[in-house]
């Protein structure tokens, strides 16, 4: 039985994102995502101004005649929510933890994906994979990741982004669109996200909370590692402690986005102390002069 706090708080996320759905997102998932495969149909006999690169050899041989490939975009997506649930998401300076902020942010792309009748599915993970749901429609299905993204326990601190891209590589084939939700404190991913972006529509989605950036000036602090466990206590209002600090965000950064460019996949920046409603608003307009 799932509590009913539990329940109460799911419904007001569905109430609040199915709205920014209908107000800001309508149509945009559409024209960004759908049409973007193809998928085979049937053959038929080449015919002049036919293009070469889908001649069938297989049947052209058997035939001894060529014949090309008739392929139809695909309809329905797949859609593949990939989150972070170690235990750094359960953090927040500001009015929520990043990980209600995750929850909020695929809850809107999971309506998207449901208004236009696509599958989504989950896999969260921390050092393990912790959980998966099977792509499904629905509602129901929806409702279901919204849940584990919120309130699913992760039995590590720490985190293997690497591990759950190559997990995802091996059980899907059919292409699909794959949002990567997590802060990127592990950095040690490249390899797995370059196989999974070669085959299918990568997005990573970070969630920076201003603490990640810059300390606070509030003197001597006791911090705890959220992924380590391990306690240190930091002067915030000593510059170089400071310096130090902000220096190992932006380093931090540079690889991420290094990491990004040379994978070929988008990276869209989520401050938890803004309304994420901009940045996700300003990826689906690059992506809409992309395609047109």
């Amino acid at each position: 039985m799932i509590p009913k706090e539990i329940l109460k708080k799911v419904k007001r996320i569905e109430i609040q994102t199915r709205k920014i759905v209908n107000d800001v997102f309508s149509g945009e998932y559409r024209s960004i995502f759908k049409g973007r495969g193809m998928s085979f149909s049937e053959v038929r006999e080449y015919q002049r101004g036919d293009d070469v690169r889908l001649i069938d050899w297989n049947v052209t041989a058997r035939q001894n005649h060529p014949y090309v490939k008739i392929m139809e975009e695909e309809r329905e997506l797949t859609v593949y929510f990939v989150v972070d649930i170690s235990h750094s998401g359960h953090f927040g300076s500001t009015q929520q933890y990043k990980s209600e902020i995750a929850a909020e942010i695929c809850s809107v792309l999971s309506f998207s994906a449901i208004k236009n009748n696509d599958k989504v599915g989950l896999l969260s993970f921390s050092h393990e994979i912790e959980k998966y749901i099977s792509p499904r429609k629905g509602k129901s299905n929806g409702l279901r990741v919204i849940r584990e993204i919120l309130y699913g326990k992760s039995k590590s601190r720490l985190t293997d982004i690497g591990n759950a891209l190559g997990y995802l590589s091996k059980i899907i084939n059919k292409k699909s669109v794959i949002f990567v939700v997590s802060d990127f404190y592990d950095l040690n991913f490249e390899k797995s996200l370059k196989v999974l972006s070669n085959k299918h529509d990568v997005i990573l989605i970070q969630m920076i909370d201003p603490f990640d950036r810059v300390l606070p000036n509030m003197g001597l602090m006791a911090f705890r590692d959220a992924e380590t466990g391990k306690k240190k206590v930091i002067d915030t209002l000593n510059k170089k402690n400071q310096l130090e600090y902000t220096s190992q965000f932006l380093e931090r950064q540079n690889n991420l986005e290094r990491i990004v460019k040379k994978s070929n996949v988008d990276l869209i920046n989520i401050e938890t102390d803004k309304p994420y409603t901009l940045p996700l608003t300003k990826f689906f307009k690059r992506r809409g002069k992309m395609f047109h």
